[in-house]
């Protein structure tokens, strides 16, 4: 087994890690940094629940392998803080047991950073990549809209 060490930007922070070549970004964050906001859910890219960004967009960290990782730019959960996007989801209770939570704020964020003038469809577009087993998803849609209004300029 051959082992491979690198270096990863991950919130910010450069952190050497000594990773085999199949780990992925996922188990790597998680257990070898102890960032655990990163969920493992369904391990094959269904789910979101691992969604991350790597270099400004959203990553499912489970279809990454840590050595394709080195040299981006890695933001975790942990990573952001008093965001909009996270003020909405509790303003808006966009969550339950809140598993994938992190997941869906991670892909939110990035939807508001991308495309700040989202319409409906464009926001149930890019919802589509995470999964919910508890909530209706509307209190998630809320969240985001109400968390694009916050983000506009005022006037």
């Amino acid at each position: 087994m051959k082992l491979h060490t690198i270096h990863l930007n991950v919130n910010d922070e450069e952190q050497k890690v000594t990773v085999r070549s199949g780990d992925t970004l996922l188990y790597t964050i998680r257990e070898q940094l102890g960032l655990t906001g990163a969920k493992p859910g369904c391990l094959n890219g269904d789910c979101g629940a691992c969604t991350i960004h790597v270099d400004g967009w959203p990553m499912k960290s489970c279809l990454m392998m840590a050595v394709e990782a080195e040299g981006k730019q890695i933001t975790t959960i942990e990573g952001l803080n008093n965001t909009p996007i996270q003020e909405a989801f509790v303003h808006h209770f966009a969550f339950q047991c809140g598993y994938c939570t992190p997941g869906f704020i991670m892909n939110g964020y990035s939807l508001i950073q991308k495309k700040p003038d989202a319409d409906d469809s464009t926001i149930k577009e890019w919802l589509e990549s995470n999964i919910c087993r508890c909530t209706s998803y509307i209190e998630i849609e809320k969240a985001i809209k109400f968390a694009l209004g916050k983000n506009k300029p005022s006037s």
